[in-house]
């Protein structure tokens, strides 16, 4: 079998898009199909077409010039078409597999019907909200019930749907997609990557100051519906009760500036420090030096709907997880027993949840092995890529049969 993957961005650039992707790509070669990616042309790195990363096969499509948008969106989509168009032809795909966002969609399904091919769209969250999330929408305005529509009818032309998580599922459904096409690949963990975890790197801890401290981390993008805001509010109060606690934020995004302001600002001043971005390679051994991964996402649409990607790595690798009671994080931590989990959107209560993590270790081992089990047997990439074969088989043998959907 022979899959295009048609991709907003790619590896070599690291996001946990990208890093999805590869899984994704990495364990369905391991099947011995053949498998390529293409990028659109929102894919600003500069590089070859095609491209070979980490034994993965990439083809791109050449930028368009700078134009306002709608019209920018429009003339994405049309060179994309053409270059699917043309890279359709010449690899020949078997089946074609649109990752959002729905622009993506837009230009697979034109090349999809143009070429009797089948069609599956896999939505990991809805643009329109998360243009919200990342601050470049509003909720209720007319762009966002346009994108919305659009998202709407990429999901009812596909010829399957894949999720990340019930709760885009649900959704779709009440929107009135067919829910016998839709299915969840839910976000799972390469344990190839993150297998067994190292034993904590004595000389980083010492290099950071923190012998002896208990640590709060948090490992991932600055975006402001990561709720980090609140974790830099809740530290003097943690500190209150728990004078050897720090926090460590590893990452960086478009919320890092005013972050580091309300950090510097803070009485806990001394106690968060920000690490900026580090390769990927090197992430375990930040990992290793953290007790507690906090994941204080706000209440929103987005967050509600969507699981996120870092929780689970941070259980692989043996870290306790506290997070905030929003859909997304339900679907991945059970209160009291992978994880905790606090309020939304309230400092003071996300405080508490930590302060009384710290107090009751006695219970640490258990959670940390009970966690790490979770991601082994239910979110791992290596079972998880199973959920795309009866789909793939399905499609492909209407298509032979000339019945396809």
């Amino acid at each position: 079998m022979r899959i295009l993957h048609i991709l907003d961005h790619s590896l070599p650039l690291h996001s946990g898009y990208t890093f999805r992707t590869r899984a994704i790509m990495k364990a369905q070669l391991a099947m011995g199909w053949d498998v390529a990616g293409v990028t659109g042309p929102r894919y600003n790195h500069q590089a070859p077409d095609p491209e070979e990363v980490e034994g993965l096969l990439f083809f791109r499509t050449p930028a368009i010039k700078a134009v306002p948008s709608p019209l920018r969106e429009w003339r994405e989509v049309s060179a994309l078409t053409d270059r699917l168009d043309r890279l359709v032809r010449e690899w020949k795909p078997d089946q074609l597999h649109a990752h959002s966002p729905v622009l993506n969609a837009l230009a697979a399904q034109r090349v999809a019907k143009r070429h009797g091919i089948p069609l599956v769209y896999e939505i990991r969250a809805f643009w329109e909200d998360a243009a919200v999330g990342n601050g470049t929408g509003r909720e209720g305005s007319a762009l966002y019930w346009l994108t919305r529509q659009l998202e709407t009818r990429a999901a009812h032309k596909a010829d399957a749907v894949a999720v990340i998580c019930e709760g885009l599922r649900s959704d779709l459904i009440a929107r009135g997609v067919d829910a016998g096409k839709i299915f969840v690949s839910p976000n799972g963990v390469d344990l190839g990557l993150f297998g067994d975890p190292p034993p904590p790197d004595q000389a980083l801890i010492s290099a950071l100051g923190l012998g002896g401290a208990e640590v709060i981390g948090f490992i991932g993008s600055f975006y402001d519906y990561e709720g980090l805001d609140d974790l830099i509010a809740a530290m003097p109060m943690i500190m209150a009760s728990r004078p050897g606690a720090h926090l460590l934020l590893v990452g960086g995004g478009p919320m890092e500036a005013a972050l580091k302001a309300q950090a510097a600002a803070s009485s806990a001043v001394d106690r968060i420090r920000f690490i900026g971005r580090v390769p990927h390679e090197q992430v375990e051994r930040y990992y290793g030096v953290v007790d507690i991964l906090a994941y204080p996402r706000k209440a929103m649409r987005l967050t509600e709907l969507v699981t996120p990607l870092k929780p689970l790595e941070a259980m692989a690798q043996r870290r306790l997880v506290a997070a905030s009671d929003v859909g997304g994080h339900r679907e991945l931590i059970e209160h009291g027993v992978t994880g905790t989990l606090f309020p939304p959107d309230d400092p003071a209560a996300l405080a508490q949840s930590l302060i009384g993590m710290f107090a009751d270790r006695a219970g640490w081992e258990m959670r940390r092995t009970v966690a790490r089990a979770f991601v082994e047997r239910d979110r791992n990439w290596s079972s998880n890529i199973s959920r795309y074969l009866p789909v793939y088989q399905r499609l492909t043998g209407l298509r032979l049969q000339g019945t396809r959907p």
